[in-house]
């Protein structure tokens, strides 16, 4: 029963802290004070929070607050996609597309593509899609088989 009570006064101690330094992350953004944002997303990323990695990857991508490094968002855009969130799953899908931070691959574009659309983001079926259209069938089927796997290994 104590044990209890401790994960209670722990959740409730860290939570509010982790959405406190999430806001003031989104509220120096907004102002524009990237290095600020950069520093409060930064330790929540690195906790695993989803959105905070999401931000490090935009910003890496477009070089606010940080020095604009592709391969750095796409390692950021890696992690918060790999929570299957639907959007984030688009946004790391889109950089296989066009090749940026990644070497260009329309199979893991797909896949990733695919995956966002079984998690719910209502663009990705037609972005999917559309690529589909300059992919072989092998390859349409390479990617299949290898979003299929994925679920399989982050379902467990």
């Amino acid at each position: 029963m104590k044990r209890i009570a401790l994960i209670v006064v722990f959740l409730v101690s860290v939570v509010p802290a982790a959405w406190s330094d999430f806001r003031a992350g989104v509220d120096a953004v907004e102002r524009g004070d990237y290095a600020t944002a950069v520093r409060e997303f930064r330790v929540l990323a690195e906790q695993g929070h989803a959105e905070a990695q999401n931000y490090l990857g935009w910003m890496h991508r477009w070089g606010l607050g940080v020095p604009k490094d592709e391969v750095e968002a796409v390692k950021w855009y890696r992690k918060a996609a790999e929570q299957g969130i639907a959007e984030y799953m688009t946004r790391l899908a889109s950089m296989y597309l066009v090749g940026f931070g990644v070497r260009q691959d329309d199979v893991k574009a797909h896949m990733w593509y695919d995956l966002a659309a079984a998690a719910g983001d209502e663009d990705a079926p037609e972005f999917r899609d559309h690529l589909a259209w300059e992919m072989t069938l092998a390859d349409i089927s390479l990617a299949q088989d290898l979003a299929r796997e994925w679920l399989e290994k982050h379902q467990e």
